[in-house]
């Protein structure tokens, strides 16, 4: 056997081969972590495509599907997928985060009915954890969940920033079941056909759907719903979180597009000398954040490492960037062709990437506190 480079190269050779040789659904291009709406059928076939070829849920262990595969092996995987322009796969939350919490939580019959459903993307699931006072603070969660009498839950409250709300089978909520405080969580699995449950797309600025409002009102859960130990909701919670970070480094490639189409832009309007330091040092940052990466990779670094969070920091902070020098590329232009210009719609989103899967100012937090040692800051009470 060779060694692990060797391994590593013979595998990135092998998907590269077959993104060249599979056949595309029409429409298909590389949405990111969350399809809007109109793409999730599109995203459907894919997600069987990459099942049929081996290349679903390369994480998972082999017993439930999956590849077993490293973490070198799912950031090359990541990386070529996002050369071909094609998604890694359907979302994030079913591969990425319900199918390794039902593994370790679930119980066999949840296992059973949720996982092959996943893998092959017959079923899509969003996340309901965030509340309009809960995004960050996730031990201040209000929504609700009481055990009735015949043993079925009900749930009122509500839920927001849920990507992929539209589109969703099902659903992994936190919710409330005891008293204030991380000891007063449990998590459910909710079909989202439920009565009592409503879905409201919240329009982003570049036209996009991707995030919503979900409302609980009196909506009946099973009793089998419970995912692991009623009030045990912040360990799972908690084992959710950093699995979308392990594909960071494979937005440098849309990064180095970006800055190309930038110059283009420019070179366009004649403006390349009022950016041309501008994309210099995004350059050289952007190769800075892949080499991070590389190197938290091959240190065997896990996904919710504090690495990881030093490359969500640097790529959310680098896209913001990117945008408000794609906008400074078009001049007057950008003030007008939002409905057009693929540079203005990144600088709408880029502002965005400080704030979804992770704030930046909380990255900073786990970055004082588990590296640098720095005194934690006071819990609030909710």
């Amino acid at each position: 056997m060779g060694t692990d480079q060797e391994v590593l190269t013979g595998f990135r050779a092998e998907v590269r081969r077959w993104l060249a040789e599979a056949p595309r659904p029409e429409g298909l291009h590389d949405y990111g972590p969350t399809p809007s709406p109109e793409d999730v059928p599109t995203g459907r076939v894919w997600q069987r495509q990459l099942h049929d070829a081996g290349y679903a849920c390369l994480h998972w262990p082999a017993e439930h599907g999956g590849r077993d595969a490293s973490v070198a092996d799912q950031a090359a995987f990541a990386e070529e997928c996002a050369e071909a322009d094609v998604p890694r796969q359907l979302n994030i939350v079913g591969p990425d985060l319900v199918g390794p919490i039902l593994m370790r939580f679930g119980t066999e019959a949840q296992k059973e009915q949720f996982l092959p459903q996943i893998l092959t993307g017959a079923d899509m699931w969003c996340q309901l954890f965030s509340e309009p006072d809960a995004g960050s603070d996730l031990a201040a969660v209000r929504t609700r969940a009481a055990r009735q009498a015949d043993g079925t839950w009900i749930v009122d409250g509500q839920k927001v920033w849920t990507s992929g709300g539209v589109g969703a089978d099902f659903g992994l909520l936190l919710a409330r079941t005891g008293g204030s405080g991380h000891g007063g969580l449990s998590v459910f699995v909710v079909p989202m056909a439920t009565d009592g449950i409503e879905i409201r797309p919240l329009r982003q600025m570049d036209g996009e759907a991707k995030f919503n409002e979900v409302y609980f009102t009196g909506a009946r859960l099973p009793a089998d719903a419970i995912v692991g130990e009623e009030g045990g909701g912040w360990k799972v919670a908690t084992a959710t979180l950093g699995r979308e970070r392990l594909s960071l480094g494979a937005n440098a490639v849309g990064m180095f597009r970006a800055l190309a189409e930038i110059l283009e832009a420019a070179d366009q309007r004649g403006r390349r000398d009022l950016i041309a330091d501008g994309v210099a040092s995004l350059w050289v940052r952007t190769w800075l954040l892949r080499t991070t990466w590389e190197r938290a990779i091959e240190e065997g670094a896990e996904p919710g490492a504090p690495a990881f969070s030093v490359l969500k920091l640097l790529t959310s902070e680098t896209y913001r960037e990117i945008g408000d020098l794609g906008t400074e590329a078009l001049g007057a232009d950008a003030a007008w062709s939002e409905d057009d210009e693929p540079l203005v719609r990144r600088m709408l989103v880029a502002h965005a990437q400080t704030i979804l899967g992770g704030t930046s100012e909380i990255q900073r937090n786990i970055l004082a506190e588990r590296l640098l040692g720095l005194p934690r800051e006071p819990a609030r009470q909710p």
